[in-house]
C-alpha cells in the first residue's frame, strides 16, 4: 500500500503524524500545569487529591513526548542530528526536568525518603514550569530557526554560543513558551474541575481559570500576530527564498488547515465560556480536541506548502524541509506499516482513561488506594 506513494508523500504523511503527536502532546501538558498548582494550596489531603488526579497521566505526557520525538528524529533523521548535535544543551535541560518528574511522582510520598516531601512537589513545579517553557522554546524554533550550517556532506557548524539556549533572546520563543505555560494552567483548571470531588479545590480553579485563560488569551493573540506577520523560508526548484507573511500565506493555500486551526480556537474558547457559567464539568474535553486542532495545524504550516520547517538563520540553503531531511524511501514506507499499529494503541488508552476516570476522584479514594502517589 505505501509503496505505491511517492516519496513527497510519504514526508508530508510522516509530517502530518508528527504534528498530530505534537497536538496530543500539548493536550496532555494539564498535567504539567496541575503541577505548577500544587503549592497553591496549604492542606495536605488536597495537594494528596491534586498529585493523584494528574499522577495517573504523567506516564502519558512522556510517553507521548517520546513518541513525537522518535517519529521526528526517524523520519526526519537529519533534523535528530542538527538539533541535538548543536541545541544539545536546551534539549537536556528539557530531558532533565522530564527526569526529576518521574522521581518525584515514585518517592513524593515513599517513607523516608532523603530529600523530603517538598523537595520532590519542588521538582514537579520545575517541570510544570520550567520544563514546559523551555519545551515550548523549542517548538518556536520551528518558526524561528537556529544559527547552523551543513556543508555538502551534511557536516554541522552550530554557530550559536549557548548551544541551543540562545534561542532564550528571541521575543517570540520566550512569549511562545510562557504562552505554553499559561495553557497547561487552563487545561489543569478544567481538569481539575471535571475530576476532583471538593467543592473548595472546585471553587479555587475557576477562579485560578479566569487569570490562567486570561493570560494565555493575551499571549495566544500576541504570539499568532506575531506568527501571520513573521517571514519564512521557503523553497522551490532555483533553491530558498525569504518570503514575507509565509504562515499566513500556508494558512491561506490550505483551507482545510485553517478552519481545523480555526476550529481549535473556537473549541477552547467555548470550553472555557462553559466552565465560567457551570454548565458542565466535562468541558474539559471540549478544550482539549480545541487544544490538539491548535497544535496540528500550526505544526502543519511549519513544515506543509514547501516550507522550511528549521531555517538557519546564517545560511538559507542549509535550511531544513520535510523533503531534504528526511530518511530513506525505504525507512519511511517500513515504518508507515509500523505506524497502523497506533490506532489500536490509543483505542487502548482511551479504554483505559474512561476506567480511571469513571468517577470523580475524592479523598476517600486517595487514602485506600494503595498506589497512591
Amino acid at each position: 500500500m505505501f509503496e505505491k506513494l511517492s516519496t513527497l508523500a510519504l514526508q508530508e504523511y510522516w509530517w502530518f503524524i508528527i504534528s498530530l503527536l505534537g497536538g496530543l502532546f500539548l493536550f496532555l501538558t494539564f498535567v504539567q500545569g496541575g503541577q505548577s498548582k500544587i503549592w497553591s494550596l496549604r492542606s495536605e489531603e488536597q495537594k494528596d487529591l491534586l498529585v493523584n488526579a494528574i499522577g495517573r497521566k504523567w506516564e502519558l505526557t512522556f510517553t507521548t513526548l517520546v513518541l513525537f520525538g522518535g517519529a521526528l528524529f526517524a523520519a526526519f533523521a537529519l533534523f535528530y542530528a542538527v538539533s541535538f548535535g548543536g541545541a544539545y544543551a536546551l534539549w537536556m535541560a528539557i530531558l532533565f526536568s522530564f527526569i526529576i518528574q518521574a522521581v518525584a511522582y515514585e518517592y513524593r510520598k515513599k517513607p523516608g525518603n532523603f530529600l523530603g516531601q517538598k523537595t520532590y512537589e519542588a521538582f514537579l513545579l520545575i517541570n510544570g514550569t520550567v520544563g514546559i517553557f523551555l519545551l515550548g522554546v523549542a517548538i518556536s524554533t520551528f518558526f524561528t530557526g537556529a544559527a547552523f550550517k551543513l556543508d555538502d556532506m551534511k557536516h554541522l557548524t552550530w554557530l550559536g554560543s549557548a548551544r541551543g539556549l540562545e534561542a532564550l533572546a528571541d521575543p517570540f520563543s520566550i512569549l511562545f513558551g510562557v504562552m505554553l505555560i499559561f495553557l497547561a494552567r487552563t487545561l489543569a483548571d478544567l481538569y481539575f474541575i471535571f475530576i476532583i470531588e471538593d467543592k473548595e479545590i472546585v471553587e479555587k480553579m475557576r477562579k485560578a481559570l479566569r487569570v490562567d485563560f486570561g493570560l494565555f488569551l493575551v499571549l495566544f493573540l500576541i504570539v499568532a500576530t506575531m506568527l501571520l506577520t513573521k517571514d519564512g523560508v521557503g523553497y522551490d526548484a532555483k533553491g530558498f527564498y525569504i518570503e514575507h507573511y509565509k504562515y499566513l500565506h500556508n494558512f491561506l493555500a490550505m483551507p482545510a488547515v485553517l478552519v481545523a486551526f480555526l476550529a481549535g480556537v473556537v473549541l477552547l474558547v467555548t470550553g472555557v465560556a462553559i466552565s465560567f457559567a457551570k454548565v458542565c464539568r466535562r468541558c474539559f474535553w471540549l478544550a482539549a480536541v480545541g487544544v490538539v486542532l491548535v497544535g496540528l495545524s500550526l505544526l502543519l504550516v511549519a513544515g506543509y506548502d514547501h516550507t522550511a520547517y528549521y531555517p538557519s538563520t546564517v545560511d538559507l540553503a542549509s535550511s531544513l524541509t520535510i523533503e531534504n531531511s528526511s530518511g530513506s524511501r525505504n525507512t519511511l514506507v517500513t515504518m508507515s506499516y509500523v505506524s497502523l499499529m497506533v490506532p489500536f494503541v490509543v483505542a487502548y488508552i482511551a479504554y483505559v482513561w474512561r476506567l480511571m476516570d469513571r468517577k470523580p476522584l475524592d479523598g476517600d479514594e486517595v487514602e485506600h488506594d494503595v498506589m497512591s502517589y
